[in-house]
C-alpha cells in the first residue's frame, strides 16, 4: 500500500515547494495549488495510515513482555489498532482508485420516449421532473437545450443541461432503459400498460477534447416554433447539425439567435461523438461498466417503475424502493449510491489493490 503513494507524497511535496518558489505567479500557483488539493487526501490519509502501523508495531513488540498486565494491555490494543488499520486501508484504497475525469463536469441529458406511444411521452415528462427534483436538491441548475413535445403534456425527445460540481459523476448511472407499468390516464378499461423511455447522460466536452472539421459538418437553419403556433420566430434562429461521418443529427432551436444556438448544438454534437468513442474504447477493453442504451424495447431495461405495486426496481444491482412517490420527486440516492459502490469496486479490482494483503 505504501509502495503505491510513495509517488504520489513525492509530488505532494515537490508541488509545496514549487507554489513557495512562484508565489508572485499567481496563474500558476491556481494550478499548483489545484494538483496538490487533489493529492491532500491519499497524502494525509497515507500519515494516518503509517502511523497506526508504527503503534501496530510498537504494541507487538509489547506483547513479548514478561509483565502480563503489560501483555494484557498490548494484546487489547493490537485488536484496536487491526480494525482501525484495515478502516484506514479501505478508504485509502478507494482514495488511489483512477478517478474518471469527467465525473465533476456539467451533463446533456437526452430524455427520449420508447415503446407506448403518448404513454412513453407522458413517463418521459415524468422523468424530466425527477431529474429536475433531484438537481434541485443538490443545488445544480437545469436549462432546456430543446424539446419535442408530444401536445397532452409529454414529451418525444427532450434534452437539457445540469450544471452542477459532480453532476456526472451522480447522473451518470443514469443512462439506459427505464420501464414504466401503470394505468394510462386514457385507458378506460383500467388496464395497465408497458412503457420504456431511453436516457442518456453525456459529460460536456471542452472544445479542445474534440475536434470536428467543418467539412465534416452540414449546418441548417430554420424558423423556430413555440407551443401551439405561438411565439413563432419571424427570423431562422433554430440551427440543425448533421455530423456526415456518424450521421448524428442536433438541433437547437430554445436559444434567442442563431449564433447561440450553433454554439449549444456544437457542443452538445462534441459530448455524443465523445461518449461514442469512449463506449468504443470500454468495449475493446472489455471493461464497460455503464448500461448501453438499446432500442428502447421493452425487453431491454435498467430499472422499472411498478406504480400499481409502489416499487422501483434497479436490475443492475437487484435493489427496489416501495416509495415509488418519493423517487418520482427526486429521492434516487437508493439506487445511485449503491450504482457508485459497485463502480468503484469494479474499478478498484482493476487496479489489483485489492489483492493486497
Amino acid at each position: 500500500m505504501l509502495e503505491n503513494t510513495a509517488s504520489i507524497e513525492k509530488r505532494y511535496q515537490e508541488l509545496t515547494e514549487l507554489l513557495e518558489q512562484n508565489a508572485e505567479d499567481y496563474q500558476k500557483v491556481a494550478e499548483l495549488a489545484k494538483e496538490r488539493s487533489d493529492l491532500e487526501p491519499v497524502v494525509h490519509k497515507t500519515g494516518l495510515y503509517r502511523a497506526l502501523l508504527k503503534q501496530q508495531e510498537e504494541a507487538r513488540e509489547l506483547e513479548k513482555s514478561e509483565d502480563s498486565e503489560i501483555r494484557e494491555l498490548a494484546v487489547s490494543e493490537m485488536a484496536s489498532l487491526s480494525e482501525q488499520i484495515e478502516k484506514v486501508e479501505k478508504e485509502l484504497k478507494a482514495l488511489l482508485v483512477p478517478k474518471d475525469p469527467r465525473d465533476d463536469r456539467n451533463v446533456y441529458m437526452e430524455i427520449r420516449a420508447g415503446a407506448g406511444g403518448d404513454e412513453a411521452g407522458l413517463f418521459a415528462a415524468d422523468l424530466l421532473r425527477m431529474y429536475m427534483h433531484y438537481a434541485e436538491a443538490r443545488r445544480w441548475t437545469v436549462e432546456m437545450v430543446s424539446a419535442n413535445e408530444t401536445g397532452i403534456g409529454g414529451y418525444k425527445e427532450v434534452i437539457v443541461m445540469v450544471k452542477g460540481k459532480g453532476a456526472y459523476s451522480r447522473l451518470k448511472f443514469e443512462s439506459g432503459v427505464h420501464r414504466v407499468q401503470r394505468i394510462p390516464a386514457t385507458e378506460s378499461a383500467g388496464r395497465i400498460h408497458t412503457s420504456t423511455v431511453t436516457v442518456i447522460v453525456m459529460a460536456e466536452v471542452e472544445d479542445l477534447e474534440i475536434n470536428i472539421p467543418e467539412s465534416d459538418i452540414e449546418v441548417e437553419v430554420y424558423r423556430s416554433s413555440g407551443a401551439g403556433g405561438q411565439n413563432v420566430q419571424k427570423n431562422s434562429t433554430a440551427v440543425r447539425i448533421i455530423h456526415k461521418p456518424t450521421g448524428l443529427v442536433v438541433a437547437c432551436q430554445d436559444e434567442r439567435s442563431q449564433l447561440q444556438n450553433r454554439i449549444r448544438a456544437m457542443s452538445i454534437l462534441r459530448a455524443r461523438l465523445y461518449e461514442m468513442e469512449e463506449q468504443k474504447r470500454q468495449s475493446e477493453q472489455e471493461a464497460a461498466r455503464r448500461s448501453q442504451v438499446g432500442s428502447g424495447d421493452r425487453s431491454e431495461k435498467i430499472r422499472t417503475y411498478n406504480y400499481p405495486q409502489s416499487r422501483v426496481t434497479d436490475h443492475r444491482i437487484n435493489v427496489s424502493s416501495f416509495n415509488l412517490p418519493g423517487v418520482m420527486n427526486g429521492d434516487i440516492d437508493l439506487f445511485i449510491d449503491e450504482l457508485a459502490i459497485r463502480d468503484e469496486s469494479e474499478r478498484l479490482s482493476s487496479t489489483g489493490l485489492d489483492d493486497e494483503d
